[in-house]
């Protein structure tokens, strides 16, 4: 008699705020393949969530569900509306969200609200890390223009989810 085979799938979890971090270790220390985006902080050796109160997770239905019910996992699994059932993450649609988000590093990422020409950004990644300036758009393009004694300006191209705005 042949044994049937349990699949897995990736899941996706909200958890409280700030939390993520407390998740993905505790998913870390249970052996349980996840993902949760995070970024270097200005601290060394920290990092901060990319994604407010989402985890996702690789499981069978069943070991899921025994996490968040069973094993105290702070997590509450998405539901797809139609069937009434976690809501699975097809593999491929994984993968490339992964793939991107980790040449996002470098050169991308999440995109969040868009600018408005003139917002005050900062950029918060690749070789112009820290800078600050103002946002404007030429034929598309994102730049970050620098000013000196509002007379001299330099712009450079950035990618638009290497800025952040600032208050």
């Amino acid at each position: 008699m042949q044994e049937a085979t349990v699949r897995t799938y990736w899941y996706g979890a909200r958890t409280r705020y700030g939390q993520e971090l407390k998740v993905r270790d505790r998913l870390r220390r249970e052996g349980v393949e996840h993902f949760v985006p995070t970024l270097p902080t200005d601290t060394p050796r920290k990092e901060k969530a990319v994604i407010a109160n989402l985890v996702f997770l690789r499981a069978t239905k069943q070991e899921a569900l025994d996490l968040a019910n069973c094993a105290g996992l702070p997590v509450k699994y998405i539901v797809d509306c139609a069937t009434r059932t976690l809501l699975v993450v097809p593999d491929k649609q994984m993968e490339d969200f992964r793939r991107v988000l980790d040449l996002g590093m470098e050169s991308g990422g999440l995109m969040d609200r868009p600018f408005s020409l003139g917002d005050r950004v900062k950029v918060v990644k690749g070789p112009l890390k820290g800078v600050e300036g103002h946002v404007t758009a030429l034929k598309g393009k994102y730049y970050v223009v620098v000013n000196l004694l509002d007379c001299i300006f330099a712009k450079a191209q950035v990618p638009r989810s290497w800025l952040v705005r600032l208050t």
